[in-house]
């Protein structure tokens, strides 16, 4: 438990740390590793802007590294220990998962396009308390947008993550293609999905922070 409780927060450590990675994007709105800062209109999101969504968020900086470090924890630890403790062990760690993380992408992205589900990550605006942007992080780890810019039950991430899940056990080692064991990383994923928000929320504010500092 120590060790996926290592895992999941290095996650959010690397998201953090290279949420500045850019992608390109229409004018008017800034997207920086699933960070999004509305117009102050909501624009229904784009066929092109789930597809950059699902690239950034699995070939981005930020995923990328963050799969670098969790293949090497489980090659440190050996888990799973089908893969072996050497470099060849950590290239089938680390594309596992990628691509665990591409299926669960394409699935919330994809689905959501059915009832206008938006998949990004909304800063709040107007210098709100700490504890709000903290709940507003929370709240967004389990609610979604929708066409009309209100907030929904984000339904395509509850069907996505714990759909990866299960696919993914058709070319994960016997020791974690098990129900118990994909049922076990539901969960993880949620409070991954959460870290990660988290960290989106905050970087902006403590890297002009930084910035000034050194200036």
């Amino acid at each position: 438990m120590i060790t996926k409780s290592l895992i999941v927060f290095a996650t959010g450590v690397i998201a953090f740390a290279q949420a500045d990675s850019q992608v390109p994007v229409p004018a008017g709105e800034t997207l920086t590793a699933g960070i999004v800062t509305p117009t102050p209109s909501y624009t229904p999101i784009t066929a092109g802007q789930r597809f950059r969504w699902i690239v950034n968020g699995t070939l981005g900086a930020p995923n990328l590294a963050a799969g670098a470090v969790l293949a090497a924890l489980g090659t440190a630890g050996n888990s799973p220990e089908e893969y072996g403790p050497h470099w060849d062990g950590f290239g089938k760690r680390y594309g596992l998962r990628l691509s665990v993380s591409a299926t669960s992408g394409v699935l919330e992205a994809g689905l959501g396009s059915m009832w206008g589900e938006d998949p990004r990550y909304f800063r709040t605006t107007g210098g709100q308390p700490f504890k709000t942007r903290l709940g507003h992080v929370a709240k967004m780890t389990f609610l979604s947008t929708n066409r009309n810019g209100d907030t929904m039950p984000a339904y395509a991430r509850y069907i996505a993550i714990p759909s990866s899940q299960f696919i993914s056990n058709t070319w994960r080692p016997d020791s974690q293609a098990t129900v118990s064991e994909a049922l076990g990383r539901i969960p993880l994923s949620f409070l991954s999905s959460f870290t990660s928000r988290a960290f989106s929320e905050f970087w902006p504010d403590l890297k002009g922070r930084l910035t000034r500092n050194k200036n």
